[in-house]
């Protein structure tokens, strides 16, 4: 296992990469390109910066997160070609400097939702959650709220040029099934697999946030039967999977331990986020707690045991923490909370390790 945390770069995250490293056990860095919109070529020019101001500061960069899909590519358009091609080019730009993963998700319009983005806690830490009630709001009305909250930090998938056009969005999906968005996954995955086998770099989907519909959007990335839909798709070991517990968990009908363990044995997980929620009222609302196992819903151990025993040796990240310790910025992507997971995590992994 390979422990990581997630950076937006120089102009875009408050944390410097030098207090990253000084988290015992963090050796890699997940990067990005916050700066080049979706569907656009990641040049050498930009990929190199990046990696030599994460080497520099005495870090690693092996995973990418993310080379969004362009909205064309979702909805199948005659257009999308163009940009696929953008994307295959990418792919071998980033394999030229030693990246070995690509998580990227399919979720149509938002790359993720939650309706709260500082809930706060009984301990005075504040987290982000997720309330079904908000998604009977209307989009508009959502995504106002959301930046209002916000303040004005920009989300991924929540970038306000987009936000502004948010019903002609989900508009152009009135028509799009599930099974059309899995034949449209299909296609792109069957462009650019080819790619990733000759350069040797595994694309990694993220599971849908929450793994079911709002707003009457498509979702194709929610259970069991999705990721092994998608697997056999374009059946090879470089179409994989970002098994992202929160996201996965947020259903509580998927089993998250047997997930991970079947589709690590047939490895098809070469990225995890690992994070804990908590259920509250109907089994439908949540929130991100710390990532110890009593403090959410799911069981840590069973989920980093699932790894260890079905021989994961791919990258994880602690994914998402708790606003702590007056910390503010980002939500989600404060330094503490993800700190303290990382070191939480990498002792279970430790444990595993020694046991005999």
């Amino acid at each position: 296992m390979k422990m990581t945390m997630r950076w937006y770069g120089k102009n875009f995250d408050s944390i410097p990469l030098e207090y990253m490293r000084q988290v015992p056990n963090v050796k890699g860095i997940v990067g990005t390109l916050f700066d080049v919109p979706a569907g656009e070529l990641w040049s050498k020019e930009k990929i190199k910066e990046l990696k030599d101001t994460i080497e520099k500061a005495g870090l690693t960069l092996e995973v990418i997160e993310s080379v969004n899909i362009h909205e064309d590519i979702k909805l199948g358009l005659p257009t999308r070609d163009k940009y696929i091609e953008n994307y295959k080019q990418t792919i071998r730009n980033l394999a030229e400097f030693g990246i070995k993963v690509i998580c990227y998700n399919f979720m149509p319009v938002f790359d993720w939702m939650k309706t709260e983005m500082a809930y706060p806690l009984a301990d005075g830490s504040t987290t982000m959650a997720f309330f079904k009630k908000g998604v009977e709001k209307t989009p508009e009305e959502l995504a106002k709220e959301v930046l209002e909250k916000n303040q004005g930090t920009v989300l991924p998938g929540w970038e306000p040029e987009r936000l502004a056009h948010v019903s002609a969005l989900i508009k152009q999906y009135e028509n799009i099934t599930e099974e059309k968005l899995r034949e449209n996954l299909k296609y792109f995955l069957q462009q650019v697999i080819p790619v990733c086998e000759q350069v040797d770099v595994k694309m990694a989907i993220h599971p849908d946030d929450p793994p079911y519909s709002i707003f009457g959007l498509p979702r194709i990335v929610k259970n069991r039967e999705d990721l092994d839909y998608i697997c056999k798709a374009v059946d090879s070991p470089y179409n994989g999977i970002t098994l992202c517990t929160g996201s996965i968990g947020e259903d509580p009908n998927n089993d998250c331990v047997a997930i991970v363990a079947e589709f690590t044995k047939r490895g098809r997980i070469p990225f995890a986020h690992v994070r804990n929620i908590k259920f509250i009222g109907n089994g439908k609302d949540c929130y991100e707690s710390a990532h110890f196992s009593k403090e959410g819903s799911l069981d840590m151990f069973k989920i980093m045991e699932a790894l260890y025993d079905n021989g994961f040796d791919g990258y994880v990240r602690p994914d998402h923490g708790r606003m702590i310790w007056g910390e503010t910025g980002r939500p989600g992507y404060g330094l503490y909370d993800r700190a303290l997971g990382a070191m939480y995590l990498g002792g279970i992994w430790e444990s595993l390790e020694k046991r005999k």
